[in-house]
This record gives C-alpha cells, sequence and structure tokens, in this order.
C-alpha cells in the first residue's frame, strides 16, 4: 500500500507537470510574440516556499525513478496521464472499500474502545494497590530494624545475665561447704579413699576463699570460720599420720621402704600442709630428715663394718711393688696364705666385677659370706658397698622429689641433708682404707666402678650423686698414680746385681709387668683415660731398660739375646691375651721381639754357617761394584766351602735346633726362630748358588758337589719340630 501511494503521488507529480508544460506551449503558441509575454505579470516567484523546493522535488522525482513500478512503466511507454488517472480510481475505490470495512467493524472498533478504557481503569487501581503496598513495606522493614535493635540488646543482656550466672555459681561453689565434706573431714580415718576426696575439696575451697577474699567479697566472712576449724582438724590428723609412719621408720629390723612407698599413696597429704600450715609442713621434714640421716648413718656403718670382715686377710703392702726381690721375708709370726689369696698383679677374675652382670648384682650378705668363710678383694666389696648406696640413693632422691614437691636445688639440698652424714662418712671410710692401699688393680677396678655407677645414676635422672661421685675419683685418682708411680720407682731402682742367680728364662719382674699391664690396658679400654696411658708408658719405658740392664749381666751375646726374646715373648703374650692388637704396648714388644730375633737367628748361624755368610757377602758386594773378576782366586775358597757345607749341615742344623728348643722356654716361639733360622739358610745357600753360578766361578769342578736346593728343602723340613 506504500508503494501504491509513493507511485500515485509521483504519477501526479508527473502529471502535473506534464499538463504546465502543455499549457506552457499552449499559450506560447496563442500569443505568438512579446506582447503577449509582457501582459502576463505574475509578479515576484516565490521559489522558497514549501511546495516548490525544486531540490526536494529533484530527490522524490530521482527516488520515484528508482522504483520497480515507474522503471517499468517508463520502459513500456505507458501514458503517464493515463496511467495517473487510473491511479487516482484505484485510490478511490481503497478508500471506499477501507470506509465500508470501518463501517462494518465499528461495533467491534467501540468495543475495543471499552475494553481498553476498563484495562486502564484497572491498571490505575492496581497502581494505587501497589503504591500502598510500597509504603507498608517501608514501614515493616522499619519495624524489623526496630525488632533487630530489640532483639541484639537482649541476647547482650543474656550474655550479661549468663556471665553473672556463671560467676556468680562458682563464687557459691566455691564458698559453700557441704555436709559431706565436714562429715568425711571429721569422722572419716585419713586412710580412707572419701577423706583424701573431701580434703582436696577442703583444699580447693580454701584456696577459693582466700583468693575472693584478696578481692574483697564480703561473702567470704561467712565460711571463713567453718573451713578454719575443718582445715585444723585436717591437718591435726595429718600431722598425727605421717608422724606415726616416720616414726615406724625406727623400729628395729624394719624395712623402712614399705612405709615410704606408703606415704607416696598419700602425698597429697603433705602439699595440703605445705599450703594450708607452713609450719606443720616444716615440723614434717625436718623430722624425716632427722629420723632418716641417721638411719641411713647407723645402716651404712654396720654394713661397712661387717663387709670390710670379709675382705682377703692378706692384701697388698708397701713394699709388694713390682721391683721388690722375690724372696721370702714373712717371720716365724706371719700370717699363712690363703687358698683364695688376691693375686697383686694378676688380673685373673677380678675384672668382672665391672661387668654388667656383675656390676648391678645383689649386694654381698656378710654374715652369709662368713658363715660359708669366703673372702672378696677390695674392689667386690667397694662394689656392693656402692651399689647399695646408689641403689637407696636413688630412691631416696625420687621419693624426695615426689613426695615433698621438691626439684632442682631444692631437691638437691633435701636429699644432702637425708644422706650427707652417711655420704661424709662413706668418704672418711675410703681415704683411711686408701692411705694404707698399694693394690693397684683394685684401685683401678674402683675407678672404673664409680664411672659406670655414675653414668647408671645419670640415666636414672638423679643428679644428687653427682658430687659425691667427684669426690669419690678425687680421692682414688691421686692413689692409683701413687702406686704406679711407686712400681715405676721401684722397677727403676732395681739392682740386676742384687736378684741372685741368672738365668735366661723370663725374669719374675717382667711377668709381673706382662700380667700388671695387661690387666691395666684390658681395664682401660672399656673407658680411656689418657693419664693411665702415660702411666703406663713410663712403666714399660722403665722394664725395657730393666730388661737390657739384667741382659748386659751375661757374658755371650748369644744368651743376652736368648733372655731378650725369652722375657719379650712373654709379655707380648700375656699382653695379646687381655689388650687389644692394636694397642701400643703389643705393637712396641712385637717390633722389639722381631729385632731380636732376627739378631738371634744370624747369632745361631754364625758359628756353623759363618764362612759361608762371610763369601757370600764378599762376592755379592764384588759383583754388585763390577770386580766380579776378583772371584777367580777364591777357588781352593770355595771348594772348601762347598764340601764343608756338604759334610756338617745336617749335623749343624740338628745341633743349632736342640740348642734352640733348650734356650727358649716358649716352645712356640722356638718352632717360630727355627723356622726362621731354617728359610735364612735356604736364602743363604740360594745366593751361594747364584755366586757360583758368576762366569768366573762357573767352571769350577766342586759344583758338581753342590746340594740341590729342592733336595736341601725336603731335608730341613725333617728337622722342623711339630708340637
Amino acid at each position: 500500500m506504500a508503494a501504491a501511494a509513493t507511485m500515485a503521488a509521483a504519477a501526479r507529480e508527473m502529471v502535473l507537470r506534464a499538463g504546465t508544460l502543455d499549457m506552457e506551449e499552449e499559450e506560447g503558441q496563442l500569443g505568438g510574440g512579446p506582447g503577449l509575454q509582457e501582459t502576463l505579470q505574475l509578479g515576484e516567484l516565490d521559489i522558497t516556499s514549501d511546495e516548490f523546493i525544486l531540490d526536494e522535488v529533484d530527490v522524490h522525482i530521482q527516488a520515484n525513478l528508482e522504483d520497480e513500478l515507474v522503471k517499468e512503466a517508463l520502459k513500456t511507454g505507458v501514458d503517464l496521464r493515463h496511467y495517473s488517472k487510473q491511479v487516482e480510481l484505484e485510490l478511490q475505490q481503497i478508500e471506499q472499500k477501507s470506509i465500508r470495512d470501518y463501517i462494518q467493524e465499528s461495533e467491534n472498533i467501540a468495543s475495543l474502545h471499552n475494553q481498553i478504557t476498563a484495562c486502564d481503569a484497572v491498571l490505575e487501581r492496581m497502581e494505587q494497590m501497589l503504591g500502598a503496598f510500597q509504603s507498608d513495606l517501608s514501614s515493616i522493614s522499619s519495624e524489623i530494624r526496630i525488632l533487630q535493635e530489640q532483639s541484639g540488646a537482649m541476647n547482650i543482656r543474656l550474655r550479661n545475665r549468663q556471665a553473672v550466672r556463671g560467676k556468680l555459681g562458682e563464687l557459691v561453689d566455691g564458698l559453700v561447704v557441704p555436709s559431706a565434706l565436714v562429715t568425711a573431714i571429721l569422722e572419716a580415718p585419713v586412710t580412707e579413699p572419701r577423706f583424701l576426696e573431701q580434703l582436696q575439696e577442703l583444699d580447693a575451697k580454701a584456696a577459693a576463699v582466700r583468693e575472693q577474699e584478696a578481692r574483697g567479697t564480703a561473702a567470704c566472712a561467712d565460711v571463713r570460720g567453718v573451713l578454719d576449724r575443718l582445715r585444723v582438724k585436717a591437718v591435726t590428723k595429718i600431722r598425727e599420720f605421717i608422724l606415726q609412719k616416720i616414726y615406724s621408720f625406727r623400729k628395729p629390723m624394719t624395712n623402712y621402704q614399705i612405709p615410704q612407698t606408703a606415704l607416696l599413696k598419700y602425698r597429697f597429704f603433705y602439699q595440703f600442709l605445705l599450703g594450708n600450715e607452713r609450719a606443720t609442713a616444716k615440723e614434717i621434714r625436718d623430722e624425716y630428715v632427722e629420723t632418716l640421716s641417721k638411719i641411713y648413718l647407723s645402716y651404712y656403718r654396720s654394713y661397712l663394718g661387717r663387709l670390710m670382715k670379709v675382705q682377703y686377710e692378706e692384701v697388698a703392702e708397701k713394699d709388694d711393688l713390682m721391683g721388690v726381690e722375690d724372696t721370702a721375708k714373712k717371720g716365724f709370726f706371719s700370717k699363712p696364705s690363703l687358698r683364695s689369696r688376691n693375686t697383686i698383679f694378676t688380673l685373673g677374675t677380678r675384672g668382672s666385677v665391672i661387668s654388667p652382670t656383675e656390676l648391678e648384682a645383689p649386694i654381698l650378705v656378710p654374715h652369709t659370706a662368713q658363715r660359708g668363710e669366703q673372702r672378696y678383694p677390695f674392689e667386690a666389696l667397694f662394689r656392693s658397698q656402692h651399689y647399695a648406696l646408689l641403689d637407696n640413693s636413688c630412691r631416696e632422691y625420687l621419693f624426695i622429689c615426689e613426695f615433698f614437691v621438691v626439684s632442682g636445688p631444692a631437691a638437691h639440698d633435701l636429699f644432702h641433708a637425708v644422706m650427707g652424714r652417711t655420704l661424709s662418712m662413706t668418704l672418711k671410710h675410703l681415704e683411711s682404707y686408701l692411705a694404707d692401699c698399694y693394690d693397684a688393680i683394685a684401685v683401678f677396678l674402683c675407678i672404673h666402678i664409680v664411672l659406670r655407677f655414675r653414668n647408671i645414676a645419670a640415666k636414672r635422672d638423679v643428679p644428687a650423686l653427682d658430687r659425691y661421685w667427684e669426690q669419690v675419683l678425687a680421692l682414688l685418682w691421686p692413689r692409683f698414680e701413687l702406686i704406679l708411680e711407686m712400681n715405676v720407682q721401684s722397677v727403676r731402682s732395681t739392682d740386676p746385681q742384687r736378684l741372685g742367680g741368672l738365668d735366661t728364662r723370663p725374669h719374675y719382674i717382667t711377668r709381673r709387668y706382662a700380667e700388671f699391664s695387661s690387666a691395666l690396658v684390658s681395664i682401660n679400654q672399656t673407658i680411656p683415660n689418657e693419664r693411665t696411658i702415660q702411666l703406663l708408658g713410663q712403666l714399660q719405658v722403665e722394664v725395657e731398660n730393666f730388661v737390657l740392664r739384667v741382659a748386659a749381666e751375661f757374658s755371650s751375646r748369644k744368651e743376652q739375646l736368648v733372655f731378650l726374646i725369652n722375657n719379650y715373648d712373654m709379655m707380648l703374650g700375656v699382653l695379646m691375651e687381655r689388650a687389644a692388637d692394636d694397642s701400643k704396648e703389643v705393637e712396641s714388644f712385637q717390633q722389639l721381639l722381631n729385632a731380636r730375633t732376627q739378631e738371634f737367628i744370624e747369632e745361631l748361624l754364625s758359628p756353623p754357617f759363618g764362612g759361608l755368610v762371610a763369601f757370600v757377602k764378599e762376592a755379592e758386594a764384588l759383583i754388585e761394584r763390577g770386580q766380579a773378576e776378583r772371584l777367580r782366586g777364591e777357588e781352593a775358597r770355595v771348594t772348601q766351602l762347598i764340601r764343608g757345607f756338604g759334610s756338617s749341615w745336617k749335623s749343624s742344623v740338628e745341633s743349632l735346633s736342640q740348642d734352640v728348643m733348650r734356650s727358649f722356654t716358649n716352645f712356640r716361639n722356638g718352632t717360630s726362630i727355627i723356622q726362621g733360622a731354617l728359610t735364612q739358610l735356604i736364602q743363604l745357600y740360594h745366593r751361594f748358588h747364584r755366586v757360583l753360578s758368576q762366569p768366573q766361578l762357573r767352571a769350577l769342578p766342586a759344583r758338581a758337589e753342590l746340594i740341590n736346593i729342592h733336595h736341601l728343602m725336603v731335608e730341613l723340613k725333617k728337622h722342623k719340630p711339630n708340637f
């Protein structure tokens, strides 16, 4: 419809223009000249009016020309005026048809109008209702905010009231004294569980009342009198109970550890006294200290006196030193030796006292040992005494810490108040005994017992004995060093000429040293000590010098070497039984033994085979200097050596084997020396063969009489001793 209207408008314009042009042409024809033109006065033509804006007309024309219908009409050559009339006619028909349609639908349009009007009224009422709702919601939100504020305030008041109620409840519960508490404190025995429970309740209430009184709570005055009377009653009953237990320690033949264990079950009693009646708590503690210190002192004095009665009757004296002559100095009134007498320089089984099983073994019972006529070395008595001291001290320290509620320096001071007199008595007894003790092994074992007991006390977390261990070691170490220095000096001052007849067998002083040194080395290996190693080094140097001084008393070098080898071998053998193979002493004596053994083998081979040894050394020296031609002048000597060796080597070997076995007490060492001598003899003869293979001696007739090396080795094996 829009396109048709546009076409119609365009067509009307074109028709109007065409009509205008036709009219102008007709006027021109009718006028024919200028006169007519002059008479046509149109006045000023306003071309700027809305109706005649040429630019807009051109735009419309151009737009209409672009229309498809217009283009089609122009192409087909349609008459525009006719076409315009046709269009106007169609428009009129359409208009008439539209009017008829409107007339037919007039009722519906009216109905639609009424409905629209009714909808507008409904919408207006809805708008009014929504406005009312909006105002109501605004008032409700403000009311909700007010309710929230009121609820928050009520919650705060509720929490405050609950807090006040809790505080007041705690205060009231802490101040109120229930009847069960009163009954238990006044009537129940202290050993009943309910007394202990109510005592704890009483202690808590007393602490609460003291706290509230400090804050100025007036209600405390209402219960103070009741609590004080209950406290006095509880303190009285507890004091009587604990003092009765402490007094039971004093009964003869009483095992005080049993009532101690019973007291631990009621350790809260002392805590109650400590918090409520310090004077009574101090009285009980002082009474405990006084009672237990006397019990321990009496027990250990008695035990120590009876223990010393089972010690060996014969002990080391000041003359029992390493360098003292081994001669009987006992007079007519001297004591006879016991069958189980402790050896001064030999460890034997004494070292077992520091083994883990023996170290914490049960203590010795003196009267049982006396009935069985058993005797013990000092270190065994020392171990038993100090193990009892260690065990009881650890138990006492732990009891003090737990029952009297102390720790650190306070526990240390209280422990020494109980055990101080006993420890002092033990130290005095040890100092007195050490003044006349010359048994270095016993003292050294005691040192290692103390070192191990100190570790045990540390593992049990009992530091109270640390000072005591230091004091004991301060007594033992100087005495041990003094005894060792006395032995060193005795060996240093020993005169070999005063020792009696000479003998190539191991000397008794070196045997003493070997046993003594191996004992100390084996003990020291467990917990090494540099000072001990230094003192043993000094003693070793003096013993080596002593052996050399004694060896110098022999007239022949061979006897000197036999004496040195026997002593070195004996000392090395004893040391290797107890000390480690890589110890300083073992290495030192091994080197000395090897050097003297090699020298002895050369000395042993010199008489029968000295000429052969001398020739081989001279010949090898000439060959090395390039003077082998000088060997041609030695043919007679070589021939004599070949024939002499072939005729006498068997008897010489047999003789030296017998000589070796007679000279050395250790058959194993003698066998080793014989093997070394035979090996060196084979090497010597092999070198002799190499010398004779030189061109200067190769044509020597006596070479045919040489013994085959392999044959010689087979024959020498027959002389090897078997044990």
